[in-house]
């Protein structure tokens, strides 16, 4: 990619006359800005971090799969050169079970005002209550939790080896999936937790994206129907970027409302505007046959999709100043 220059050039003329009707002129001060080119999302390095999540099995809370999880995502952050909060707190579900959820939150470049965040959430839910066997049983979440995550982990990867001028927030929600129908506020806990306490008194970002099933061959993200009433000017920045790089067979440009509630609707009432790149299965109108089944396993992960989806958010943060 060419480099491109941005040339400020300031004119300062100040003429003055002296006793003698002399004037002084002062020379002209040229300021140049350089704007940081984007780096290449490895999308297998992304499908490494998505296969690294699987293979401590289903990341249930309170398993140790969940625990072992959490330390492997700390540590690939922390080697990234991000500042590291761990936010904890007792949560009870809708099933009377309490909880001590873990956010992992993880910032570059802290102290920039200008920001960006980036989140998805690192749990899987107890149960595939929408298959028609082992229903009471845990599944993989693959592209449910682990594609959004891998996506991440490689965005701050590249963030670290080609510093933005921007700063950047990477937010992992606990306890996303562990919910009922008919109950939304019983969803999204970790992302709750934290829009009620701020991991950074008054943070705020310029604005989000979550991640959510990022990673399925063929994947359509449309305009999710929540996103586009609430954070419009974001949804707008992500959908040019893709259709400028090459991806707008992935970001189509429908708006489609079929998320009840995601972590983003949390995000946004903590006072930053923030969007859900959400996949769509066009046939059903809602999410993939997969989902919250054991069909969610690494047999869905495309590297395609999670170098259109990992790209497309680089040059978003790469754009942003």
């Amino acid at each position: 990619m060419k480099n491109n220059f941005f040339i400020l050039l300031i004119f300062v003329f100040a003429a003055c006359q002296n006793e003698t009707g002399e004037t002084k002129e002062t020379s002209v001060k040229t300021v140049e800005t350089k704007k940081v080119p984007t780096p290449n999302f490895n999308a297998d390095s992304a499908y490494t971090f998505v296969k690294a999540q699987v293979d401590f099995g289903p990341r249930v809370p309170g398993s140790t799969a969940h625990a072992k999880c959490a330390d492997y995502l700390v540590a690939k952050l922390k080697a990234s050169g991000f500042d590291i909060i761990i936010q904890t707190g007792t949560i009870q579900t809708f099933d009377k079970k309490q909880f001590t959820l873990k956010n992992i939150i993880a910032s570059y470049n802290s102290n920039a005002q200008s920001r960006v965040l980036i989140s998805s959430h690192w749990d899987t839910r107890p149960w595939a209550d929408e298959d028609t066997k082992d229903k009471d049983k845990a599944f993989d979440g693959a592209n449910d939790g682990a594609s959004g995550v891998g996506v991440a982990l490689e965005i701050a990867k590249q963030v670290s080896a080609t510093p933005p001028t921007i700063g950047v927030d990477i937010v992992l929600f606990d306890l996303e999936d562990y919910g009922t129908s008919g109950q939304e506020e019983s969803w999204c806990l970790g992302s709750q937790y934290w829009a009620k306490n701020l991991h950074k008194p008054n943070y705020f970002a310029n604005f989000g994206i979550l991640l959510d099933m990022v990673g399925g061959a063929n994947a359509i993200f449309p305009k999710e129907g929540n996103s586009v009433d609430l954070a419009s000017t974001a949804v707008d920045k992500v959908w040019k970027a893709a259709n400028d790089i090459g991806y707008s067979n992935y970001f189509v440009p429908q708006t489609k409302s079929f998320v009840g509630v995601d972590d983003h609707i949390f995000v946004n009432k903590a006072g930053v505007p923030c969007i859900d790149v959400i996949e769509y299965n066009q046939v059903s109108g809602g999410f993939g046959d997969y989902h919250h089944t054991h069909q969610d396993n690494m047999s869905l992960i495309d590297k395609n999709t999670l170098k259109a989806v990992g790209q497309t958010l680089l040059e978003v943060i790469y754009r942003e100043k």
